[in-house]
């Protein structure tokens, strides 16, 4: 985006942070809000909120959920948070520049603009969309209640879709401001991003010793000219047979016991072009030439504010019934990156989102709930 080529990268993670919100939106939100069915009350200085189905998140998941549910004359209320996770409305997919494997764009389309049509839709079919943020939440008893520093909502089934946050380093360089090179080379998602033009056919580099930073380092070989791990360590925690994949391809090298101090941008200095870094052992810090630079040191799922409240697994993501978003309370639901450690990308949250709401209307069916028929194709 602005002076640099619309093309720069291919970014379609979902991400999932929490809701994008401009002021045309906004007042949409509020049109939507004075027209929902859902009852309110001031009460003790709060609004009271009531509804069949509250909806957690803003990134793909959350809305496709939405759509899914006001279809199904739910009338959900979405909570899309304002820079929840430090990441504005509309999650991490606001922070992108071209995102080119959603299906239905095939010229690729903004980050921000395609969560921003995410959001119109959800209003189009009648969701209530409410710029706060989740505190924290009370699962113990129907109906569930969901709070935010002025609103509660009172829930007959809840919808957590609120995303994982891509960990990221902080050196000279690495951040988003005019001397950072975020977006400009410098990318959590390799499969997200690698095979943009400004990777091919030059050199690469990946930070993190893990899984994920092995997976990222051998899908990058397919495009770069040379992939270099970078690992502060002098082993891997990587499984073996990941290990003996990285370490059996000609195109990527190591670089054991090293850490990113710095990053610099290229000739024009407009995208990078280079790294320092340095050998944690001997002190030593050497330049090295590369175009793209990938973080792959794990991601945060978003449920502190959950509290215990469902059951989590060792790394903090939300514990889902295998072929179901059903957690580990009776209408609550999950999806979208706050449940899937592994793909993370926007179109297979997305498909989760689907399937909470669908999941979401069979549960409230079943207590009679669900008034309407579901309109879903």
């Amino acid at each position: 985006m602005g002076i640099f080529p619309t093309k720069f990268f291919t970014k379609a993670r979902n991400l999932i942070g929490l809701g994008l919100a401009s002021a045309a939106t906004a007042a949409a939100s509020t049109s939507a809000a004075a027209s929902s069915s859902s009852s309110e009350a001031e009460i003790a200085g709060r609004k009271i909120l009531k509804t069949k189905l509250c909806i957690i998140g803003s990134g793909p998941a959350a809305h496709t959920a939405a759509i899914y549910a006001a279809r199904a004359e739910l009338k959900p209320v979405l909570f899309e948070g304002w820079m929840a996770n430090g990441v504005a409305p509309g999650g991490q997919l606001t922070t992108t520049t071209d995102v080119e494997n959603f299906p239905g764009f095939p010229a690729g389309i903004l980050g921000p603009e395609l969560m921003n049509r995410c959001r119109q839709q959800s209003l189009r079919f009648g969701a209530e969309v409410v710029t706060e943020t989740v505190t924290n939440v009370d699962f113990s008893h129907r109906p569930f209640r969901v709070f935010t520093d002025s609103t509660t909502v009172e829930a007959e089934s809840v919808v957590v879709a609120t995303g994982a946050i891509a960990k990221r380093l902080n050196f000279d360089g690495a951040g988003d401001g005019p001397d950072g090179f975020w977006n400009r080379g410098i990318s959590a998602c390799a499969v997200c991003d690698g095979a943009a033009p400004i990777f091919r056919g030059r050199p690469l580099a990946v930070i993190g010793g893990g899984d994920s930073a092995m997976e990222e380092a051998s899908f990058l070989s397919k495009f770069g000219s040379k992939v270099y791990i970078i690992h502060r360590r002098d082993k891997f925690r990587a499984s073996k047979i990941m290990q003996g994949k990285v370490m059996s391809n000609p195109k990527i090298e190591v670089l054991w016991n090293s850490v990113v101090v710095g990053a610099y941008g290229d000739d024009k200095g407009r995208v990078l072009g280079e790294v320092k870094v340095k050998n944690v052992v001997t002190g030593v810090v050497t330049d090295l030439k590369v175009s793209g630079l990938f973080f792959a040191i794990g991601h945060e799922p978003a449920t502190k504010f959950l509290d215990g409240q469902l059951e989590l697994d060792s790394d903090g993501y939300v514990v889902t019934k295998p072929g179901t978003t059903k957690t580990s309370v009776e209408g609550v639901f999950a999806a979208g990156d706050v449940q899937d450690k592994k793909y993370r990308q926007a179109v297979t949250a997305a498909g989760t989102g689907c399937m909470a709401a669908l999941d979401a209307e069979h549960y409230l069916q079943g207590f009679g709930l669900q008034e309407g028929k579901s309109k879903s194709v």
